[in-house]
């Protein structure tokens, strides 16, 4: 969506305060590959200290700095923070992934920031995932009825990200493409099996922002660069 912070993010890279970097490598590192973006959460191991830990990392940089709270007793209230990204499970199976972990952050924090408050309309399509097994996400989906959530997403319930959430593994460019062609303003993420150029060059292609996860906990910042040059090339060949 035009005039959102990332209406023009081609990249992602998210990091999870559970993991380690490799050896030798920074959070500044991280910072500096040409990622539009820093997400920070993770869904299983969370802890206030390993968020507060990644978080006065990052925000020392040039680089804007999301936090993706799996639950509520992970936020962290820095101001260098740009904001914070809330997932909504839409074919989550637990209720508690649509409205009831954010009922529960509502009710236990005061100091929610709503100016800096945004949502994501996850779609989960990995069943494999650990994000599947916890949402208990019903990810048997064809690509029709993916676009109709993402349109559900964007026209019912106002959500201006679309995540296709793929974890672990490169998703199917029909169902990313479908959701795509569905949007009409929305802005659409895509995350999953993210690992060279050419991954980020396909998935880009069908997305308008790509996200890498556990690349750079796996194989470091230089991957992480491939990344970004793949996804900005194909926004380039898109437009």
């Amino acid at each position: 969506m035009s005039g959102t912070p990332w209406s023009d993010w081609t990249h992602i890279t998210k990091l999870d305060p559970d993991k380690e970097l490799v050896a030798g490598e920074t959070f500044g590192d991280v910072c500096e590959t040409g990622t539009d973006a820093i997400e920070i959460g993770g869904t299983t191991g969370m802890t206030e200290e390993k968020m507060e830990r990644v978080v006065e990392a990052c925000v020392a940089h040039d680089v804007p700095v999301y936090i993706e709270p799996s639950h509520s007793a992970t936020v962290v209230h820095d101001e260098g923070l740009d904001g914070y990204l809330i997932p909504i499970v839409f074919n989550a199976g637990d209720i508690a992934w649509v409205t009831g972990a954010h009922k529960e952050w509502v009710r236990s924090d005061p100091d929610i920031d709503w100016e800096r408050t945004h949502t994501e309309a996850y779609i989960v399509l990995n069943p494999e995932s650990s994000v599947a097994e916890y949402t208990q996400a019903d990810c048997d989906l064809d690509a029709e009825e993916v676009a109709a959530y993402a349109t559900a997403a964007e026209r019912m319930f106002g959500q201006e990200i679309i995540y296709i959430e793929y974890s672990g593994t490169l998703g199917d460019t029909d169902k990313v493409g479908a959701a795509r062609d569905a949007l009409d303003e929305a802005t659409l993420f895509y995350g999953g099996g993210i690992h060279d150029y050419d991954s980020a060059r396909t998935m880009g292609e069908h997305a308008d922002t790509v996200i890498v996860g556990d690349l750079v906990h796996d194989e470091g910042v230089d991957a992480v660069r491939e990344t970004v040059e793949g996804a900005r090339d194909a926004q380039t060949a898109t437009r």
